[in-house]
């Protein structure tokens, strides 16, 4: 199987695309609702990549080793620039940042010892999380009205407890499998 192929393409794509968002989010001290808006638009894309190149790649059968491993990792580094931007410009708790960035490169490095088993693509609560995530962090990025902190933060505090349940969950399957 090619390992360049569009799936692929779109997910280096997210990687490329990265720069910009964090620029945008960064724009004026990040207190410029319109770069606000536009920081918010190019993270969105990235996240649509991330849906498209998943359903090409099973539509196409163009599923490689490459992309599914990947893939994930383009899925951190979009959410890592995003709550680490967000951190140091004060718009969301650090502690938020350490727990999810925590669990990701843990299972991150997971992945990569348990590699030579094969890669072990996402699992349906992974993939839910990692939407929770996006929501989550793109309400934090949108320079929202405060009525809407409330729904905003029990958002993010759904998109928590997935990463911290679904990060357990992933530990605890790849402990069984040894």
């Amino acid at each position: 199987m090619k390992i360049v192929n569009l799936p692929n393409a779109l997910t280096i794509l997210r990687f490329l695309a990265l720069p910009f968002c964090a620029y945008a989010l960064f724009k004026n001290s990040g207190g410029d609702s319109t770069w606000q808006i536009i920081a918010w638009v190019g993270f969105f894309l990235v996240g649509l990549t991330d849906f498209f190149d998943g359903r090409i790649a099973r539509s196409r059968h163009q599923v490689t080793s490459f992309g599914t491993l990947l893939d994930p990792i383009a899925d951190k580094a979009m959410i890592g620039t995003a709550l680490i931007g967000l951190s140091i410009l004060g718009r969301m708790p650090w502690w938020v940042t350490v727990v999810i960035m925590t669990r990701e490169i843990g299972v991150t490095i997971l992945r990569f010892a348990v590699l030579k088993d094969g890669v072990i693509p996402a699992s349906k609560g992974g993939k839910l999380k990692t939407m929770f995530q996006g929501f989550g962090v793109g309400f934090f990025v949108l320079p929202l009205p405060h009525w809407l902190f409330i729904p905003r933060d029990l958002f993010m505090s759904i998109a928590v407890m997935l990463t911290i349940t679904t990060g357990y969950d992933y530990f605890v399957k790849v402990l069984r499998k040894k």
